[in-house]
């Protein structure tokens, strides 16, 4: 079974209809099928809550984070272990450390990970990237 790791970047295209969301949605569509598993980081994950947050306010982010929560993603915990290989990978690569977050569970779960975000081009070929914008 095919795995996906969401970056925080995914989720809110998704969420805010911008490029790659129906790339995302496509992925949703094959978990809820069982073809596949999502995984998201819960750093990540507080990430967007955060960007909501900020943007939308308190509200807009509870409301918006509450329609995620039946969505078929499989959110992972922070734990030390994940900590410190989120450190290694911002050290060794000069990644936002959130961002990290995302690379390390795709690294341990041997996951496509999903993103537009440019930066994890730093990691070269460690694992495979699913890229929502099409100029990647």
């Amino acid at each position: 079974m095919r795995t996906y790791v969401l970056d925080a970047g995914a989720l809110l295209a998704l969420l805010e209809d911008k490029v790659g969301a129906p790339k995302v949605e496509a992925l949703l569509v094959e978990a809820q099928r069982r073809h596949s598993r999502i995984l998201m980081s819960s750093v990540n994950y507080g990430e967007v809550y955060g960007r909501i947050l900020r943007d939308c306010g308190q509200g807009q982010a509870l409301t918006t984070m509450g329609a995620v929560g039946p969505l078929p993603i499989e959110l992972e915990d922070a734990t030390p272990q994940r900590a410190f290989q989120a450190a290694e990978i911002k050290a060794k690569y000069k990644l936002y450390y959130v961002d990290a977050f995302a690379a390390a569970l795709a690294i341990e779960n041997k996951a496509t990970l999903v993103t537009s975000d440019s930066g994890f081009r730093k990691l070269g070929h460690n694992f495979p990237i699913l890229w929502l914008k099409t100029s990647q």
